[in-house]
């Protein structure tokens, strides 16, 4: 077992700058969740999150002056993310969480690198465009998404009677709705969106009019208070982001065919991200 292999309990005894100084390995956590991170029919690990920390390791070499700093990548799921950082398995997921509040209870964000809202996927013959259309069906969610307890949050405030049914990943829940065993599945819009350009009939697929949630939120996921470590890579982002290279990267990933899959998602980085990188909300 390796000496980094440590129980929740001492997770907060985990120093990840003196561990990248004596192992010179970043463990980087990645999903199944085109773009920001998946596997291309060769195995590589891609996407715009990986991308950007790819960059971030290079940023930490140089801060920290390592001779070398090399990734490990780690398959995680939603369901154990904060486990495995908690357990030193990875250092800092590198995918698409949302930023909130109840999420920040067990993990520590980064600076934000995108900005989501929670709809809706449906098909498209049934005609249910707001949360008000689902009222008394099922709504497929991702156990380990901020989203169940969206959904679950909006069921009570708004009495819909929905019943809400939690599987363990994206793809499952989406399968759900195209074998017509639930009515919807709820989840960040851009995933959705790259899911229904995946799937073998796009056409047959809408998302709804109506926003479950505000905008919100995403970044990079790291260990609660291993705060000299999410400084540093919060120096990294400001760093990449005040070069200037944000566009040329969003366009990559979101506006251009996306390696391994041959879809297009044609989305346009939004107004909140462009201000964003331009001037970093967020002081560590």
């Amino acid at each position: 077992m390796s000496v980094w292999a440590v129980s929740s309990a001492a997770a907060s005894d985990i120093d990840t700058l003196q561990r990248l100084s004596e192992t010179g390995t970043l463990r980087v956590g990645y999903g199944d969740t085109a773009p920001f991170s998946y596997t291309d029919d060769n195995g590589n690990v891609l996407g715009y999150s990986i991308d950007l920390c790819q960059q971030v390791a290079s940023q930490l070499q140089e801060q920290l002056g390592l001779p070398s700093l090399a990734i490990e990548y780690v398959f995680r799921t939603p369901g154990n993310r904060v486990q495995m950082l908690n357990s030193g398995e990875i250092d800092i997921e590198c995918n698409a969480s949302t930023n909130n509040e109840e999420r920040r209870r067990s993990a520590d964000f980064s600076l934000s690198h995108f900005f989501v809202s929670v709809r809706f996927v449906s098909l498209k013959e049934n005609h249910y465009d707001t949360l008000q259309d689902l009222a008394g069906r099922s709504v497929s969610v991702a156990r380990g998404t901020v989203n169940v307890g969206q959904i679950n949050q909006a069921n009570r405030e708004r009495r819909l009677n929905l019943s809400v049914v939690p599987v363990e990943t994206l793809q499952a829940a989406f399968d759900l709705v195209t074998d017509g065993r639930v009515a919807a599945f709820a989840m960040d819009d851009i995933l959705l969106s790259t899911m229904i350009a995946e799937s073998e009939d796009p056409t047959a697929y809408a998302l709804s009019e109506e926003a479950i949630t505000a905008e919100e939120p995403l970044g990079l996921l790291m260990r609660k208070d291993d705060q000299a470590f999410v400084a540093q890579v919060n120096r990294a982002l400001r760093t990449i982001y005040q070069q200037g290279d944000m566009q040329a990267l969003y366009e990559r990933w979101f506006q251009q065919p996306l390696p391994g899959k041959g879809i297009t998602l044609n989305v346009p980085m939004s107004d909140t991200l462009a201000r964003y990188v331009r001037e970093p909300l967020r002081e560590e």
